[in-house]
């Protein structure tokens, strides 16, 4: 069974780091594109960032680039979005998704939330 596993979201202050991590096992790794998703309560899941593991392609949103970046580790299997200088407005529930001709996984939401 294909698995992702989101992890290290929490609570930070504005401009503070985190790191989500997305481990994934059932699948090979570099056949997929990775992206992460974020969502408020009340609005549409949106993507924020991507990578093709194969050829470590990379997709910023608009919004999130130049402070997130996404890395890919094939070894351990696990997609890092490595986020700073948080504001408020990136509050939401991180999700990783796996992507490959069509054919998707998700994995279980992460609460990032930023405040002072």
């Amino acid at each position: 069974d294909v698995q992702l596993q989101a992890s290290g979201g929490g609570s930070v202050q504005p401009g503070g780091p985190l790191r989500l991590s997305c481990a994934a096992s059932g699948l090979a790794f570099d056949d997929y594109a990775i992206a992460w998703f974020r969502q408020d309560p009340g609005k549409e899941r949106e993507p924020i960032s991507c990578i093709r593991n194969g050829d470590k392609t990379t997709y910023y949103k608009t919004s999130v680039k130049g402070r997130f970046t996404i890395s890919s580790d094939s070894a351990k299997s696990t997609v890092y979005l490595h986020m700073n200088s948080l504001k408020p407005e990136d509050t939401a529930v991180y999700y990783c998704n796996a992507i490959r001709h069509g054919v998707n996984y998700w994995g279980q939401g992460t609460q990032v939330t930023v405040s002072s």
